[in-house]
């Protein structure tokens, strides 16, 4: 599982990138880079889309002032549903990364299965990156949000 000071597994990721499909490799979205990272179980579902995302869209500007590069929501769906939802939250200033496979997910033992809601989704959480390497972390308890969200990052870095 997962823990600060871990090195990040390299992946494959999906991503739209100005309408085109990109697959952007783990070292490419966070080598030689302070990264900020907060995982959803899901693109338009109730707590994602009500306060996760719309309080990192909301702080954006004040987490970068700290240093970070880039600000990532990472969920396993598709990179086209990822795309859409950022487009509908206005999350200009996010990245939105599809682990639509859940490799990732999986090998970082962030996932869950969700039965026949959705499969295997991501446990919420939030992570500060630095080249690679997780310095800072916060899972979420099933079922609820109070340590991933974007006023707790902030107030971590």
């Amino acid at each position: 599982m997962l823990s600060i000071g871990s090195t990040l597994p390299e992946v494959r990721f999906g991503q739209l990138v100005n309408g085109e499909m990109t697959n952007p490799h783990t070292n490419d979205l966070f080598g030689g880079k302070k990264v900020v990272v907060f995982a959803v179980p899901g693109a338009f579902t109730p707590t994602c889309s009500e306060a996760h995302l719309p309080g990192y869209v909301a702080l954006a500007d004040k987490i970068k002032a700290k240093g970070v590069d880039s600000i990532i929501c990472l969920s396993v769906n598709d990179p086209f549903v990822m795309d859409a939802w950022g487009k509908a939250s206005n999350a200009g200033e996010i990245q939105m990364i599809a682990d639509g496979n859940g490799f990732f997910t999986s090998r970082i033992g962030m996932d869950m299965n969700t039965g026949e809601f959705g499969g295997v989704r991501s446990v919420r959480y939030s992570m500060l990156v630095e080249d690679g390497v997780v310095t800072k972390l916060n899972v979420e308890d099933p079922g609820r949000f109070e340590v991933s969200d974007a006023q707790t990052m902030l107030d971590s870095l």
